[in-house]
C-alpha cells in the first residue's frame, strides 16, 4: 500500500535506535525524507548510515544530535532541520523506581524528557503546519499512561501528561488537515528492554528466551514482546494522508495488555 509519504519530511525525536529507529526505517520505505535525532554525534551517524546502507529509497536521510531535555539544544535543532510535515514524539526514559526513594531530580529528569521535549517540539512545529494546512504530530505514548505501574509511577505520570498535551493539541487543529495522534505502545522488546532482559536472565541463570516468555505471559494477550516495526508500522500510517480521519487519538499496539477499552 502506497501510504503517500514520498517527499514528506519527518523528523523522529530519539531515533537512533529501537522504536524510533524503527518508525524511520518504515518512513523511508515509504519514500519519505527522514530526520534522525539522537544525544550524540555518533550514535546519529551510525543510524543514518545504517538506513542509507539497509533501505534503498530515494528520500533524504539527515541526522542532528541534540539532547532534548535542553531548550537551547531544541531551538538550535529546530532551526537547522527547517520545515517539517510530520514530527514524530518519541524521545524518552524509563526505568523502574521505589516510589519511596524517588528524588526531585528523578522526577525533573522524567518531566524534561517525557513531556517537555514533546511539548517544546510541537510548540514549534504545529503553527507552521497550521499555516500550511496540512501536518502530522504523532506521540510515542504507552499502555503505562493508562495503567501506571506501581514501580514507575514518575514514567507512567509523565506519559499520563504526554498523553493528555497531545489531546489538547489535537483541538488546535480543528477544520484543517493536520492531526495530532497517540500510539500506546505495549511491552516492545527495544535495544534498552534487551540490553536489560539479557542482565536479569544473567543474574537470574535463565536464558533470554526463558525470561521474555515469563514477563509477559501473564499480561500480554500476544503472549510475546512486541517488535519495534510493529509499533513503528501504526506510527507510519497515523503519519500518512490515508489517516485524514483519525485526530484526537490514543490508539493501542500494546499486544492486548489494556484488556478494557480505552
Amino acid at each position: 500500500m502506497d501510504l503517500g509519504l514520498t517527499g514528506k519530511r519527518v523528523l523522529i525525536s530519539g531515533s537512533t535506535q529501537g522504536i524510533g529507529y524503527a518508525v524511520a526505517a518504515a518512513a523511508r520505505r515509504e519514500g519519505a525524507s527522514v530526520i534522525v535525532n539522537g544525544r550524540t554525534p555518533d550514535r546519529v551517524s551510525a543510524a543514518t548510515e545504517r538506513l542509507r546502507r539497509e533501505i534503498d529509497a530515494s528520500g533524504e536521510v539527515t541526522g542532528i544530535s541534540a539532547d532534548l531535555t535542553d531548550p537551547a539544544q531544541i531551538d538550535s535543532l529546530l532551526d537547522a532541520v527547517g520545515a517539517v510535515d510530520v514530527l514524530i514524539n518519541n524521545a524518552g526514559t524509563f526505568g523502574l523506581m521505589d516510589f519511596t526513594e524517588t528524588t526531585d531530580a528523578d522526577w525533573q529528569g522524567q518531566f524534561d524528557l517525557n513531556l517537555m521535549a514533546g511539548m517544546r517540539l510541537s510548540r514549534r512545529l504545529l503553527p507552521p503546519m497550521l499555516q500550511r494546512g496540512w501536518g502530522r504530530i504523532v506521540f510515542i505514548g504507552t499502555e503505562s499512561a493508562v495503567d501506571v505501574p506501581g514501580d514507575m509511577i514518575p514514567y507512567g505520570t509523565m506519559k499520563a501528561a504526554s498523553l493528555a498535551l497531545a489531546a489538547g493539541l489535537a483541538k488546535l487543529t480543528r477544520g484543517t488537515e493536520v492531526t495530532v495522534n497517540t500510539v500506546l505502545g505495549g511491552p516492545a522488546y527495544s535495544d534498552g528492554v534487551a540490553a536489560t532482559v539479557e542482565q536479569i536472565a544473567a543474574a537470574q541463570s535463565m536464558t533470554v528466551e526463558q525470561l521474555k516468555a515469563g514477563l509477559v505471559r501473564d499480561s500480554s494477550l500476544l503472549q510475546r514482546f512486541i517488535h519495534p516495526r510493529e509499533i513503528a508500522d501504526l506510527v507510519v500510517y497515523l503519519s500518512s494522508p490515508l489517516a485524514s480521519a483519525t485526530n484526537g487519538a490514543a490508539l493501542r499496539a500494546d499486544g492486548g495488555v489494556l484488556t478494557t477499552a480505552y
